[in-house]
């Protein structure tokens, strides 16, 4: 009977360390790094010539122009398929219902959201005049944070 007693002793704590355990990697995966920028190219799993260029031209002006804020995590991209089940709260968040372009802007003091989805579709295919609109917005929102 000891023994017993022991025995689911021991499995309550366990239970209990391991939820807190998990609890405790929830919360940090939740917390927002302020003064930063993030790109987020939402998509369907089905994607058209347009949606794969919008996606290579934010990499390519990203990493041509941005390099050393990726390196440091000031600016970070993100590539999310919408029809993965557990991206369906971020894109709710954005109200991304298909191809969209977002710049998630944190400050100090708030979080705004910049849509860039026309934009994309507008010069997707065309990607001087992308990068370059691209860049001189990064660059605003960069010098406000």
């Amino acid at each position: 009977m000891k023994q017993f007693v022991i025995l689911s002793m021991l499995t309550v704590s366990l239970f209990l360390v391991s939820c807190s355990g998990k609890a405790q990697n929830k919360g940090a995966d939740n917390q927002v790094q302020k003064n930063t920028i993030e790109v987020f190219d939402f998509h369907t799993t089905n994607r058209c010539v347009t949606c794969k260029a919008i996606e290579a031209n934010t990499k390519y002006t990203l990493e041509t122009y941005f390099a050393k804020e990726l390196k440091s995590g000031k600016i970070t991209f993100k590539v999310i398929n919408i029809d993965e089940k557990e991206n369906e709260k971020l894109a709710e968040k954005f109200q991304a219902a298909g191809t969209s372009l977002f710049l998630n802007v944190i400050s100090e003091k708030k979080e705004k959201q910049i849509d860039l989805t026309n934009f994309a579709f507008s010069y997707g295919k065309k990607q001087a005049e992308f990068s370059e609109k691209l860049k001189s917005t990064i660059e605003k929102e960069l010098a406000k944070i």
